[in-house]
């Protein structure tokens, strides 16, 4: 199994606390891909700096309430 990317996030959480944004939805809205959106999601990818400002300010609230750094996987 591989591991985690040490980049938590609420995401998908957030995605559906508003109106149940797609990820398609966010990714248009930020700049990226769906699939960029998921792979976020599943820690399988870590957003550039800028991309997670972006999907920070897409739902108003601050970088550190979506994402979080949590190496405790690796």
């Amino acid at each position: 199994m591989a591991k985690l990317l040490p980049i938590a996030n609420c995401v998908r959480d957030l995605r559906e606390q508003h109106n149940g944004m797609t990820q398609s939805e966010l990714g248009e809205a930020v700049g990226v891909t769906r699939q960029t959106v998921a792979a976020i999601e599943q820690r399988r990818y870590s957003p550039t700096l800028e991309t997670a400002f972006r999907i920070a300010r897409q739902f108003n609230i601050g970088i550190e309430e979506v994402f979080v750094w949590d190496d405790a996987d690796n």
